[in-house]
């Protein structure tokens, strides 16, 4: 499958899976670990109808990797088992170009009105 779409909510959850944080420091324990479903909505702030399927294309391009929690550690805390997410090698590797890519190319002056079909809403 192509490389994801660098639309801002795959720029914002990749940014996470990265371990920045606001100042751009990389967590560790985010690359090894992963997060779960409701750290990654929590910190994206986007709504499980709109992190999950982007996850998915993510998956699906190589990008990032889903597993289970084991059932013992779930078990001990009295909850239903989580599942994580993380990046692969492949999008720990294409990820930070790509981010870099996408934040090149985006607007300086914030948002511009466009009609599709127009570059730049001009004719």
């Amino acid at each position: 499958m192509a490389d994801p779409k660098m639309t801002p909510h795959t720029q914002t959850v990749l940014r996470v899976l990265m371990g920045q944080d606001a100042g751009g420091e990389r967590r560790s324990a985010v690359l090894t670990t992963g997060l779960y479903g409701l750290e990654l909505s929590k910190m994206t702030d986007l709504p499980n109808g709109t992190l999950f399927p982007l996850l998915e294309r993510l998956r699906q391009a190589g990008w990032v990797e889903r597993y289970w929690e084991q059932d013992d550690i779930a078990e001990e805390e009295g909850r239903p088992r989580r599942r994580f997410f993380r990046l692969t090698r492949k999008g720990a590797e294409a990820a930070p170009l790509a981010l870099a890519v996408a934040t090149a190319a985006a607007p300086s002056s914030g948002r511009t009105a466009s009609r599709p079909g127009l570059v730049g809403g001009h004719l």
